[in-house]
């Protein structure tokens, strides 16, 4: 593309003149713009730019020299380059004034054409370069001017250090996020200022240092920085040495984002989904335990499929109900309603009264069962095994309790068991589990249980009774545990059934449960006070932490391992090394895990 010609202006009051400077001008892609007069040359200034101004000296009316002085006065020609043309003589008074009046040369006529060119060619070429100096200057303002618009508009931080670690420049962004105005961190270092966290104070000095050096061209780190009021924010850094020609380091570039908000949210989502696994997996090793526990109370599959199959619906329903709450609780009135809508019995054959209650999760989720179990056995045995039965359900609160009594009357009069089956064990340590009890008094008029729990009181520790021994054929009765003869385990679990299933194991496979905790404060107390070879640990109990309980194991001497629906991340610190078995877990790694774990200790020969 050919550049655009270059305008020249030419004045002269002889047109024979202007003819010649245009042929002359013709091949050197200039535009002459032609004027006979002072006064039509200023018309053409107003609307063109020119390179260079050709004047003749002697002119009717206005001159060259006074068409000069006027170029000179006005801010818009005052730069335009002049050259006089004059036939006068030599004189040296009339030079004197045509570069007084701001002429860079003066030449004579008749003008020699190869001087005039070469003069016309270097003015050009002038003009053009300094055309495009403008431009580019134009353009780089204009960039700058995107560059900090888009800077000061930015949710990056945008700071510049130099090779001694001095701030440099600090953008709004970085006013912003961190609080510091530019003038208030311009020279400073970033330790001055206590920029830096303290945490990562020492991988941001040995990134700068990579990066002054040359080690290091580009590199993205996160690093946590402070603001001016104080508080620690997780940043993405992404930074850039900038060298010159030589490649000495100009300045680092450090384009900041803050990631506080996103990095909180991964975190809470790597908990809620740690908490999801471990609740599925809980909720999978009580499905488990009923289907164990209800295997080894039942006399064939005719007896274990209803039997089994109730169980399972009466913790769906009851997962139901603490679902549709958003897990936060479970109205009682509704755990009653949910046995009639499984149908389990006809609603009209239950009188249920007492105020509107909302229980927490874990024991809404044993109140269910033990309702299931209640409502099972009076199918069986009481009250609802003949057509003019009916039962009684009445709570209060009363002393920091709920008392819930389940009252049976127009049955088969009942008979106290000559032995305690699941559903009785059950019942039992799914109430102690949450710090409450259940206690039944059998007449003739028919059964009635006492059942209580704490009314917005923690969890209570509670022994387990050993369990009922397994059926030929059941899991637990297949030697898988016969490295485990005769020692003396700890049970820490707060999920009653899981913990039933783990005493009948290991007990079936002659290993004795000394004790059985489901919170913290009952665990470390029966490490102090039994003498134990192992122990079997919940990764967590109602939402508590085990650190203190493997801290006081390991102190103890005490090997143990984890029965956890967690991973090992979320195991307790310094414990990461421990046995897990996750839930539901099987039975044969169980016990083989627990025997492995002991082998190095003898049965404590303390047990009487």
């Amino acid at each position: 593309m050919l550049p655009e010609p270059v305008r020249v202006l030419a004045v002269d009051d002889v047109p024979e003149n202007l003819l010649a400077l245009e042929a002359l001008l013709r091949d050197q892609g200039v535009e002459l713009l032609q004027a006979r007069s002072g006064i039509e040359a200023l018309e053409l200034l107003l609307v063109h730019d020119v390179a260079l101004a050709l004047l003749d000296v002697q002119m009717p009316g206005m001159d060259g020299f006074e068409l000069a002085e006027l170029m000179r006065g006005t801010e818009r020609t005052r730069r335009v380059p002049i050259i006089f043309l004059t036939a006068v003589g030599t004189d040296e008074r009339r030079r004197f004034r045509g570069y007084e009046a701001g002429a860079v040369d003066y030449l004579f006529k008749p003008v020699d054409p190869q001087v005039v060119r070469s003069k016309v060619e270097i003015f050009v070429e002038l003009y053009r370069q300094r055309a495009e100096l403008a431009r580019q200057r134009d353009e780089h303002a204009a960039a700058l001017a995107r560059l900090t618009a888009h800077s000061d508009n930015s949710p990056l931080a945008i700071v510049e250090i130099d090779r001694d670690q001095r701030v440099v420049a600090w953008s709004q962004g970085a006013e912003r996020l961190f609080g510091w105005r530019a003038a208030e961190v311009a020279g400073f270092r970033a330790a001055r200022i206590k920029w830096i966290s303290p945490d990562d104070d020492g991988d941001f000095a040995e990134l700068m240092a990579a990066m002054i050096d040359g080690t290091t061209e580009r590199a993205t780190r996160t690093l946590k920085f402070c603001t001016a009021e104080g508080y620690t924010l997780d940043c993405e850094c992404y930074c850039s040495a900038l060298r010159d020609a030589n490649g000495r380091l100009i300045s680092i570039n450090v384009q900041m984002l803050d990631v506080t908000e996103r990095k909180r949210a991964e975190e809470t989502q790597r908990l809620l989904v740690g908490e999801l696994n471990h609740r599925v997996k809980n909720t999978l090793a009580s499905v488990q335990a009923i289907a164990q526990q209800t295997l080894r109370h039942s006399s064939g599959p005719s007896d274990f499929a209803p039997t089994f199959l109730g169980r399972v619906q009466s913790l769906a329903k009851a997962h139901s109900l603490l679902s549709s709450a958003t897990w936060q609780g479970a109205s009682l009135r509704d755990l009653v309603t949910g046995q009639a809508a499984i149908g389990t019995f006809a609603p009209e054959r239950l009188i249920a009264s007492g105020p509107d209650i909302d229980l927490a999760p874990e024991p809404a989720l044993h109140l269910a069962l033990v309702l299931h179990e209640l409502v099972t056995n009076a199918h069986k045995y009481g009250a609802l095994s003949v057509p003019a039965g009916t039962v009684s359900l009445t709570w209060r609160v009363a002393n920091n309790l709920l008392e819930l009594d389940w009252i049976e009357r127009g049955g088969p009069p009942p008979t106290a068991p000559s032995h305690r089956g699941f559903g009785t064990a059950l019942i039992e340590r799914s109430l102690k589990a949450d710090g409450g009890g259940a206690t039944a008094t059998y007449d003739p008029a028919g059964i009635a249980w006492r059942l209580t729990l704490p009314w917005l009181g923690a969890a209570k520790t509670a022994p387990l009774a050993p369990s009922a021994p397994g059926t030929p054929g059941s899991p637990a009765g297949t030697g898988a545990g016969q490295g485990i003869k005769g020692l003396r385990l700890l049970i820490v679990e707060d999920e009653p059934l899981i913990a039933l299933e783990l005493t009948g194991l290991v007990e079936d496979a002659g290993a004795v449960v000394v004790g059985a905790a489901s919170d913290p404060a009952a665990a470390l107390r029966l490490i102090a006070d039994l003498a134990i070879d192992g122990a079997v640990l919940d990764g967590n109990l109602h939402g508590e932490p085990v650190d203190g309980i493997a801290d006081a194991l390991a102190a103890a001497g005490v090997p143990f391992l984890f029965v956890s629906g967690y991973g090992r991340d979320h195991l307790p610190a310094g414990h990461v090394d421990a046995p897990l078995v996750g839930k539901p877990f099987d039975a044969k790694q169980l016990l083989g895990e627990i025997g492995a774990m002991c082998r190095q200790r003898q049965p404590s020969e303390q047990a009487t």
